[in-house]
């Protein structure tokens, strides 16, 4: 019966010649390995918290009297909701983590060249669009964190002089974090937000896979920048099939994501619920010690070690606009930065900066 629905599938749309173009007569760079991997791990990340974050949804009440009370019973009541919430808790932040290391390994292997221009700027946006999922979405359980943590976030653009506030009355729809609040980030969390995403995703990767993997070791002589004004994808002689090889690692790669998105259920669950998420928020009560999600510890902690809060953000403007549009700014065709000292001591130091900062933003 399956023989005779693939063999008419097969008469109309010649399935099987588009699987052999596009895996197995597909090659990739014989130096792709696990790190090439991360865009099938984010893609699959995407995948786990749109389901569970449906999930949620047919329970969820986003108004202040109901929401903290629909969070506890679909932890508490619903069947198997204290696995979807966790899962999709644990994901979102194991998804920022990934998509960390995913840039870094871009930028380390200099696959932003040309003609990869539009490979980082898609990835870039996607990275700003995930950040704004967690940025509305950590609202909605309407707890003590996510409630004061939100505040904190909220008040960052007061620093800028005469539309500050106003921009912040916007973000909150008036002067405090309320119930308009929590409207706004929900419609955005599940309605402008992921129609954003999924246009943003389907365009990284078709830009990804026509322009195909770099590899390292080709420096300038990558075949897919031979031709100033005719795109030409990629040939790789001594390469090898997308599938089963790479297919196959990528396959790996996801499995480990699940595992250590359950290893982490299991046994860090406390490092991601901690005790002022089990209480319901009260914009009367300010907890001791608040801080904003790991992932905006060390823009915070700059902020606050810049005496000029203008000053601070500008700064920070200035990184993010220079992050979009690194590959119009790094014109070097050299790949491998081994080869470019000063580039690598940026990278290094970037690194452990950021890390201090995050360090320092706990305390």
């Amino acid at each position: 019966m399956l023989t005779k629905i693939y063999t008419w599938v097969e008469e109309r749309t010649g399935l099987s010649e588009i699987l052999r173009s596009q895996l197995v007569d597909f090659t990739v760079p014989k130096d792709s390995g696990y790190s090439n991997t991360l865009g099938f791990v984010l893609f699959t990340a995407f995948f786990i918290q749109l389901i569970t974050g449906i999930f949620l949804l047919t329970y969820y009440i986003p108004h202040p009297d109901y929401a903290f009370k629909s969070v506890q019973f679909i932890m508490n009541q619903a069947n198997f909701g204290w696995l979807f919430r966790l899962v999709h808790v644990v994901g979102s932040n194991l998804l920022v983590a990934t998509l960390f290391i995913h840039i870094l390994v871009v930028f380390y292997r200099g696959t932003y060249k040309k003609p990869r221009e539009l490979n980082w700027l898609t990835g870039g946006l996607l990275f700003f669009i995930i950040l704004l999922f967690c940025v509305t979405g950590y609202l909605l359980p309407w707890n003590q964190l996510s409630y004061w943590s939100t505040t904190i976030l909220t008040s960052i653009p007061t620093v800028m002089p005469l539309v500050g506030g106003k921009v912040t009355e916007f973000i909150r729809g008036g002067e405090y974090v309320t119930g308009i609040t929590l409207n706004r980030f929900f419609a955005f969390h599940v309605a402008f937000l992921p129609l954003f995403l999924i246009t943003v995703v389907i365009i990284h990767i078709f830009v990804v896979w026509r322009t195909g993997l770099s590899s390292i070791s080709e420096g300038a002589q990558d075949p897919a920048q031979e031709g100033a004004h005719l795109f030409k994808r990629p040939v790789y002689p001594d390469g090898y099939p997308f599938y089963p090889s790479l297919f196959m690692k990528a396959v790996f790669m996801i499995l480990l994501y699940i595992a250590v998105v359950f290893f982490a259920i299991t046994f860090f669950q406390g490092l991601f619920l901690p005790e002022y998420a089990n209480i319901k928020a009260d914009p009367f009560s300010t907890p001791q010690f608040i801080r904003p999600p790991w992932y905006f510890l060390a823009p915070y902690m700059l902020l606050r070690l810049i005496p000029n809060k203008f000053i601070g953000i500008s700064i920070q403007v200035v990184i993010i606009v220079l992050f979009l549009l690194w590959p119009f700014f790094d014109v070097n065709k050299e790949k491998n930065i081994w080869k470019r000292p000063f580039l690598l001591v940026l990278f290094a130091t970037t690194l452990i900066v950021w890390f201090l900062l995050t360090m320092l933003g706990r305390f």
